[in-house]
Formats: C-alpha cells, sequence, structure tokens
C-alpha cells in the first residue's frame, strides 16, 4: 500500500470547494444517492465508479457527489462513467456480519502532528457481532458541497472487517503543506457517513465525532483514504 503523504495528489481539474452539485440543490441533509454500482462487497475503486442514477466520486480534488443518508437524491446528469475494475471478492461468511456505521460503532476524529496538516479517523466496534468497514468513510464538515475524493493508491485488498471491540482507521489529508489548495477554511461539525456492501450506497447510521473547540482547517486538497486495518497505514507512517 501506497504511503499516504501530506501532498495533495496531482490532479487534472480543481473544481472550487464551494461548487454546488449539479443537479441537487443544497440541503441540510447529508445525503447520498443510493443507487448501487456493482454486486458483492469487493472493493472497486469508488472513487473513479458510479452507475446510472448515482454519483460518483473525482479521482482527485474535490468531487460533485451526493453524500449517505437516510433518503436517496437524484445523481447529476453529468455523472462520470463506471470505470472497468476488477473488485475483490467479499469475505467468506459476509452474510453473517452487519455493517459498521454509527450504530455499531465508537468513532473519533483527531488531528495528528505529523504527518503535517493530518487527522485520524478511528472506528471502534462496540457491537457483539463482526462488522465490515466497506470502501472509503465520505466525510462533510458543516454544510459543505463537495464530497472529498478518495485515495485510489490506499485501496486495500479486502474489506476490513472488525470483530467485537478492535479497531479500524481511516487518514484525512485535510490542506495542501505547500499552500497550494484552495478556499481554506475552518470546519466545527463533521459527518462521517458509512458506505453500504455496494459503492455509494447507504451503509447506515452517521457518525459525529467530536471535533476540537478550535475546528479543523481545510481547503481543497481536502482527501481520505479507504478503511485501514492498522493506524500506520492510515497515515502512511
Amino acid at each position: 500500500m501506497h504511503a499516504f503523504h501530506g501532498t495533495p495528489l496531482v490532479r487534472t481539474s480543481r473544481p472550487h470547494p464551494l461548487r454546488r452539485f449539479a443537479g441537487v440543490a443544497a440541503a441540510p441533509l447529508f445525503v447520498l444517492s443510493l443507487t448501487a454500482c456493482q454486486d458483492g462487497t469487493g472493493l472497486k475503486d469508488g472513487g473513479e465508479a458510479s452507475a446510472s442514477g448515482s454519483a460518483a466520486e473525482a479521482t482527485g480534488g474535490p468531487a460533485t457527489t451526493a453524500a449517505p443518508s437516510t433518503a436517496p437524491t437524484s445523481a447529476p446528469a453529468t455523472a462520470p462513467a463506471p470505470k472497468n475494475s476488477a473488485a475483490p471478492a467479499a469475505p467468506s461468511g459476509a452474510g453473517e456480519r452487519v455493517l459498521c456505521n454509527g450504530s455499531t460503532t465508537r468513532v473519533t476524529a483527531q488531528p495528528v502532528s505529523r504527518p503535517l496538516n493530518h487527522m485520524l479517523i478511528t472506528v471502534k466496534n462496540i457491537g457483539s457481532k463482526t462488522c465490515d468497514l466497506t470502501y472509503h468513510p465520505v466525510l462533510r464538515f458543516d454544510e459543505m458541497q463537495w464530497v472529498p475524493a478518495a485515495r485510489p493508491d490506499t485501496r486495500p485488498q479486502a474489506v476490513v472487517s472488525l470483530a467485537p471491540g478492535e479497531q479500524g482507521y481511516a487518514g484525512v489529508l485535510l490542506s495542501a503543506a505547500d499552500g497550494s489548495g484552495e478556499g481554506g477554511t475552518t470546519g466545527h461539525r463533521l459527518t462521517i457517513a458509512f458506505q453500504g456492501r455496494t459503492p455509494l450506497s447507504d451503509g447506515g447510521a452517521p457518525a459525529t465525532p467530536d471535533l476540537p473547540a478550535a475546528g479543523v482547517a481545510y481547503d481543497s486538497s481536502l482527501t481520505v483514504t479507504y478503511w485501514q486495518r492498522d493506524s500506520a497505514d492510515a497515515l502512511g507512517s
């Protein structure tokens, strides 16, 4: 797995962070199209693919997707077509597992000193059944009108499954270390949505972990890793 460093990915485009979803009105609810791209729990690159009727994340920079909630919404008519890629098989016994989400886990989000401008998301299974962390977290600070892209180079080979008491992780690049990011602002509330067993589907209750009282600074470089079993992998250390 490639390290998750403090410099942003090279992107073919950099939309302004306040750009609104095409065809989707701004709303207080944190919503994501529930249309599935494929069957199974394989970790197909959710940041690069979507099906008709669902939103697609960009492979770099802010993406113009909708985010998960209890209600689906229409996706932009200009959503990119799905990219063909092989998806790892679901773990055996997946039907006996539940999804990790805000109702089955305890979630924290803590900025770290190293790497620079990073935050670590920690998810602990507090339920009595093994739960699966599928794909990657979908983040929203306050009323943010775009969805941060996932780092495709951080996609694991298999779904991260947590036995009761175990923890999983995701790393967040908050801002460009070289100052190249745009639209810098401070977030005071973070909502983390979980995906279901198909990309960009609703994985259940979101989580709203506490942030530092001063908030968390971020810019258009904001990206997130796929779920990881080890915190060092999530932070690229």
